[in-house]
C-alpha cells in the first residue's frame, strides 16, 4: 500500500496532509525516515508517525445509545451527527445500520463493514428490531391484535408484517417488528388510532442495548455481538 494512504488509512489525516508529513521528515518505516509518498508498504513493515506507531484501522463494530435530538446521518445537517459521538480515527467512514428519527433514543448500530451493516437493513433478512413506545391513550386489546396481524399504512400497498405486542402497562408497551419502512412504529400506533409521544429502540436480533449505557455513550460490540447479525 502507498505510504500516503497508508497514513490516511491509520488516522484523520487528509491525503494533502500525509504528503505533507512524508515531506516534512515525520514518517519513518522500519526506523528509517521515508520521503516518497509512493513507498510501498509491506504488512511486516512499522509505520511511525512523529515518532507514533500507527496502523491500518480494521473493522469495528459500534454499540451507540442515541440521544434525542442527533441524526442518523453521515454528516451533519439541521442537527448534528451521531458519528460527531464516535471519538475514533475517521468514524465518518462507518456506515449506520437501523437508523433513528430525530426524536428517536435508543439502540444504533455501526460498522465500516458494508456487508455486515446490510445484513440488518436488508428487508429479506427480516431482521428484528424492539422498540419501547410511550403512547398518547391506553392501548386496547383491538388494537393489539390489530398490530399483531398486520397493519395498512398509508400509501403502502401491502399490510405490515406481524408485530409482536409486550404491554407495559396501559400506555407503555414494547414492539417488536421485522422490517425497517419510514417511522413505521409512529405509523402503525397511528393507523390503530392511537399515537407514540416517546420512541427508544432496546434491540437489534440479539444485540440488547446496555443498561449501563448512558445517552450519548458508545462501546465496541463482542465477538458474539458481531456473529448474530
Amino acid at each position: 500500500m502507498r505510504l500516503d494512504k497508508f497514513i490516511c488509512k491509520s488516522t484523520n489525516k487528509t491525503r494533502n496532509e500525509a504528503k505533507r508529513s512524508i515531506r516534512f521528515a515525520m514518517v519513518k518505516v522500519d526506523g528509517k525516515i521515508i520521503k516518497s509518498s509512493t513507498f510501498d508498504v509491506q504488512p511486516s513493515q512499522t509505520v511511525t508517525l512523529d515518532g507514533n506507531e500507527i496502523s491500518l484501522i480494521g473493522e469495528r463494530y459500534i454499540m451507540l445509545h442515541k440521544p434525542e435530538d442527533m441524526i442518523c446521518s453521515n454528516i451533519d445537517e439541521v442537527h448534528p451527527s451521531v458519528l460527531n459521538l464516535v471519538n475514533i480515527p475517521r468514524a465518518f467512514e462507518l456506515n449506520i445500520a437501523g437508523r433513528l428519527d430525530v426524536d428517536t433514543t435508543g439502540l444504533v448500530l455501526l460498522s465500516d463493514n458494508g456487508q455486515w451493516t446490510h445484513k440488518i437493513t436488508s428487508p429479506k433478512r427480516k431482521c428484528s428490531k424492539v422498540y419501547r413506545a410511550i403512547l398518547v391513550s391506553d392501548i386496547t386489546d383491538d388494537m393489539i391484535n390489530e398490530l399483531e396481524t398486520g397493519v395498512q399504512l398509508h400509501n403502502e400497498p401491502e399490510l405490515t408484517l406481524p408485530a409482536k405486542v409486550n404491554m407495559i402497562d396501559k400506555r407503555r408497551i414494547e414492539l417488536s417488528i421485522v422490517e425497517g419502512k419510514y417511522h413505521q412504529v409512529k405509523r402503525m400506533l397511528a393507523a390503530v388510532g392511537n399515537k407514540v409521544i416517546e420512541l427508544h429502540r432496546l434491540q437489534i436480533s440479539d444485540i440488547v442495548l446496555d443498561d449501563d449505557l448512558e445517552e450519548g455513550q458508545w462501546r465496541y460490540l463482542t465477538e458474539q455481538e458481531i456473529a448474530c447479525i
